[in-house]
């Protein structure tokens, strides 16, 4: 099993940003990905979606708060958005590159990942096998990031690195964890 812990980092725009920390862990086991988002701090300054009694897939998810990832396969323009609520909601997005070609993910019907909330903590948890869209021989690069919309309706972005000018989580060279 590749396993490995995170910490994100806000995108330094120079605007005030909630007292939050995001950290968690990702690890690949055969073909089978298991990830942790835990969202930690004054979570009164953040927006969450209270969660639903019927988590649908839905668009554009990431104008609210919203723990994403992205999967690409080493040597290869191909990657997966996938976009988690904690209402619940999902989503999959499907690239042939660099913001090319996105579709719907239509391999997956359901993406079922609880959600926890405390007071000061916020936890999204999610296995999901992989094998209706990656073989278990192929290498995966992995980008982990975040979209934190404040109750003042400013967002900020976080992810493992920053590596442009703006905040953009579609940048393979962001795509830095290996599995």
């Amino acid at each position: 099993m590749n396993q490995q812990s995170f910490y994100l980092l806000p995108f330094p725009s120079g605007e005030s940003l909630p007292d939050l920390n995001i950290l968690g862990n990702i690890a690949r086991h055969v073909n089978i990905l298991s990830i942790n988002h835990t969202l930690v701090g004054n979570l009164q300054e953040v927006v969450i979606t209270p969660p639903s009694d019927t988590a649908v897939r839905k668009h554009e998810l990431w104008k609210d708060t919203c723990f994403e990832f992205f999967l690409g396969i080493k040597n290869s323009q191909r990657y997966w958005e996938f976009n988690l609520s904690p209402a619940g909601h999902w989503n999959i997005y499907r690239f042939d590159g660099y913001r090319q070609g996105m579709q719907e993910e239509t391999a997956f019907t359901t993406l079922p990942f609880s959600v926890q909330q405390q007071f000061d903590s916020l936890t999204l948890a999610l296995d999901i096998d992989l094998s209706k869209i990656i073989s278990a021989a192929q290498a995966l690069e992995v980008a982990i990031t975040t979209v934190i919309k404040n109750q003042d309706s400013a967002v900020s972005y976080w992810a493992l690195t920053h590596r442009g000018a703006e905040a953009d989580f579609h940048r393979r060279d962001s795509f830095v964890i290996e599995l």
